[in-house]
């Protein structure tokens, strides 16, 4: 069954749009896993504590990139591929492009240790299918502030970053247009959707 993730800056509305589309998935009958990462596992989910901690703010790059990398290949191993292949819907708020826009391209992380590493974690499951949910970073970031009432690790990097993150997206979205489509987020959370749903449609045949 397909594997789709959900990616975008922060504050893009993926979170929204991913149980949205899991809502509608199971309205129309489909048996879905709505999921993510860091997370989607216990062990996980320690690691994204750490991860996301405001305190954390002398994490290493490198030790930030492993700690995702070590998720992702428990996540895959424990829940992802057993998902897949037990013919269930699964869907994923970030999975791998996300490493290369924040690890690799934002915090600078080299390119080869990353696809080789990553490769690892990833150990052959790639998505179907990735939304990009794209917008200016200052709007999403305006968004995430509004959302969360405080500055979090990722929100209060530089406007730099955040915009190194964003064009990283979009050249992935370039390098791939056979499995990645970019959906404008600046909409409304119903807009979003509609099109959203466009796109899932037209890709599986719902």
């Amino acid at each position: 069954m397909p594997f789709v993730t959900f990616e975008g800056v922060e504050g893009s509305g993926k979170t929204t749009q991913l149980a949205m589309a899991a809502q509608a998935l199971r309205a129309a009958g489909r048996d879905v896993l709505a999921t993510r990462q860091p997370g989607g596992t216990a062990i996980g989910e320690k690691i994204r504590a750490i991860l996301l901690d405001v305190g954390h703010g002398h994490l290493d790059p490198v030790s930030e990139w492993l700690l995702y990398e070590a998720d992702r290949r428990q996540h895959v191993e424990e829940v992802l591929r057993p998902a897949v292949a037990g013919g269930r819907f699964v869907l994923c708020d970030r999975y791998s492009d996300a490493t290369e826009a924040y690890q690799q391209v934002g915090r600078g992380v080299a390119e080869r240790l990353v696809r080789e590493v990553d490769a690892l974690a990833r150990n052959g499951l790639v998505p179907d299918l990735t939304l990009i949910y794209d917008l200016p970073v200052e709007e999403g970031l305006e968004r995430a502030h509004l959302r969360d009432r405080h500055v979090g690790r990722f929100e209060g990097a530089a406007l730099d970053f955040h915009r190194r993150v964003r064009e990283a997206y979009l050249a992935i979205a370039r390098r791939e247009p056979g499995r990645v489509a970019v959906i404008p987020a600046g909409g409304e959370p119903e807009a979003v959707s509609r099109e959203t749903w466009r796109v899932l449609a037209e890709r599986f045949a719902l």
